[in-house]
């Protein structure tokens, strides 16, 4: 991939670091953005952009920038937010962060990066989650934005081939400092974390890497023939019975 470009939004932390880790390693030129500065240990080799992609002139100029290096020949979708809610507890305020990060921001990086893509090639990968699929309690909003990026990862992979190909990636717990929050919900955090761990039949929580490895091959041509597909990678967990594997 040496050269080629690659744009990763939310690349400060996470996920989204080891996605922009392994992208440069792999010989992608790679840019990156957030809504902070440009964190101290995120290399030379990186490009960071100051903006909120839940702004359409953000987004575009996240792009232009991208563009500058040479055409965009991946985009991840990586930025994304979570308000522990219910919908009856959930504000308008709520609604504004997280439909704005994790579903407007999808659809403007999309748009912003499609005409070029279609004329040139390249593929979008985006982040979804197993909360798309199944609800995870009082992460109302998260869930269903969660869904609409499946939906929107689709509806790409349909209208814009055959030079776009476009995935969702749907990791589960993924031991980020997000998870972390969500684990803190519970009344008891350390017995919640033991309870999620025996519900993994491969024995360990996920890692970022984990993710950046999927989708490192998503943009890559060994999946060439792979578009409009939503890859769960969760351990196993959502393939098993809720029954707790700890009382048998």
């Amino acid at each position: 991939m040496t050269g080629k470009v690659a744009i990763v939004t939310g690349g400060g932390r996470g996920i989204g670091r080891a996605v922009v880790t392994r992208l440069v390693a792999d010989g992608y030129k790679v840019v990156t953005c957030g809504r902070s500065t440009r964190p101290d240990d995120l290399g030379y080799q990186v490009d960071w952009v100051l903006g909120n992609v839940a702004k359409a002139d953000d987004a575009a100029r996240i792009v232009e920038v991208a563009a500058a290096l040479g055409p965009v020949a991946l985009l991840v979708n990586n930025a994304g937010v979570q308000v522990e809610k219910t919908t009856r507890d959930s504000t308008d305020a709520d609604w504004d962060l997280v439909i704005g990060a994790n579903c407007r921001g999808v659809f403007n990086m999309c748009r912003a990066v499609l005409p070029g893509m279609e004329t040139q090639g390249g593929a979008i990968v985006n982040i979804g989650s197993i909360s798309g699929h199944v609800a995870d309690p009082s992460m109302a909003l998260y869930n269903a934005s969660k869904a609409f990026v499946h939906g929107l990862t689709r509806s790409i992979a349909v209208d814009h081939g055959p030079n776009v190909r476009c995935n969702a990636v749907c990791p589960g717990w993924i031991m980020t400092e997000m998870a972390e929050d969500a684990f803190a919900l519970a009344s008891d955090p350390q017995a919640a974390m033991k309870d999620a761990l025996a519900r993994h039949p491969v024995g360990r929580m996920g890692t970022p890497e984990d993710i950046a490895n999927i989708v490192a091959w998503l943009g890559s041509d060994q999946a060439s023939y792979v578009s409009g597909v939503t890859f769960t990678v969760d351990g196993g967990m959502t393939a098993a019975s809720p029954l707790n594997p700890g009382l048998f």
